[in-house]
């Protein structure tokens, strides 16, 4: 596991310290850590849904890099409103399922 130390303002420690009450956790590192864990699956999900969004990747990739499984993954694109299927995709999927 690595180690990583980090000086944060005043206002920061202050909120940390109350998720650290309210999520009934005994270490300011413990708490640290939950909100780094919280705020990068938000970022991998929010890479993901753009990624997909764009075109860039499938729905099964942009599962993936959400380190999500596909169901919660699509429930998270329903949820968010995500437009993702286009018409040169499915005219593809479409030509390629009747070959």
């Amino acid at each position: 596991m690595g180690t990583i130390s980090v000086r944060v303002p005043d206002d920061m420690e202050q909120d940390l310290q109350g998720f650290l009450k309210d999520e009934k956790l005994e270490q300011t590192s413990e708490a640290a850590r939950k909100v780094l864990a919280l705020g990068l699956e938000s970022w991998r999900q929010e890479k993901a849904l753009i990624a997909l969004q764009q075109g860039k990747v499938s729905l099964s990739k942009a599962a993936a890099i959400a380190k999500m499984n596909i169901w919660d993954f699509l429930g998270l694109v329903t949820e968010k409103k995500i437009i993702w299927i286009q018409d040169k995709v499915i005219t593809e999927d479409l030509a390629k399922a009747s070959s």
